[in-house]
């Protein structure tokens, strides 16, 4: 019996978990070609690639290669195997499993602080999150909240925080441990707290992981975390830009 069958999490919020944020507590970041009436959305370039619609169509594709900058991808969470339109490209698939947390956790001992990460710890955060590939990460990715930090010896060992909100949910993501401080239990310890702060705000927790991090999607479980459904991963580059007609109705502090 899978765990999403012994915990039936029916909100539809989360069968379209971007598209939802975008539309609800995070439309304020929006990107969209024709916000309002477009058939795509994304977050900005520098929050990072995740982007969405609500029915992956030639004119969604068509709306979201408007707003996708040069250079850049678009990372979608897709119902299906992705079957892009001629001119784009597949730069990786996969599968993904959603997850959420269906009660407080407890949280772990840990020989280390936890501390709440600032904006001066940005740089650090985001050279972190390059060595160790947690997801996209960028420069205002831990703008969007909630991010925690295990220092050690004035290094920054370890971190987790939220990412995707759709009404009444917050995603724990960017979990992930610089490879000298494996085996402390930071990961684990970090995305209870994460949790914590989550189900205090009277929000459902949930994440996104590969399947086949199953490392990872094993210390989730360890939290209190249950498998939900699965999506299919597809990090995408659009055809080459013709002119782009871009609204943005707002961006992060």
């Amino acid at each position: 019996m899978s765990d999403s069958a012994l915990h039936p999490f029916g909100d539809a919020l989360l069968d379209n978990p971007i598209w939802n944020s975008l539309t609800t507590s995070h439309a304020h970041l929006a990107v969209g070609s024709h916000i309002g009436q477009g058939l795509a959305r994304r977050y900005p370039a520098e929050v990072g690639p995740l982007s969405a619609f609500q029915e992956p169509t030639p004119a969604a594709y068509a709306d979201l290669a408007a707003i996708v900058p040069e250079g850049d991808v678009a990372v979608l969470f897709l119902e299906d195997q992705p079957e892009i339109p001629a001119g784009w490209q597949l730069l990786r698939g996969g599968t993904l499993v959603q997850m959420v947390c269906p009660s407080i956790p407890e949280q772990p001992p840990l020989d280390d602080t936890i501390v709440l990460m600032e904006a001066a710890d940005i740089p650090e955060m985001v050279a972190l999150a390059d060595l160790t590939e947690p997801g996209p990460f960028r420069h205002d990715t831990a703008k969007l909240g909630g991010f925690l930090g295990i220092r050690v010896d004035g290094r920054l060992a370890a971190m987790a925080g939220q990412r995707l909100s759709p009404t009444g949910f917050a995603e724990v993501s960017a979990v992930c441990t610089h490879s000298s401080f494996c085996g402390r239990g930071c990961a684990q310890a970090l995305v209870a707290a994460v949790t914590r702060n989550i189900r205090a705000e009277g929000r459902t927790p949930f994440l996104t992981s590969l399947e086949a991090n199953t490392g990872a999607v094993r210390i989730y479980r360890q939290v209190g975390f249950v498998v939900r459904r699965t999506f299919q991963l597809a990090v995408i580059k659009p055809p080459s830009p013709g002119i782009k007609r871009v609204s943005r109705i707002s961006t992060l502090r």
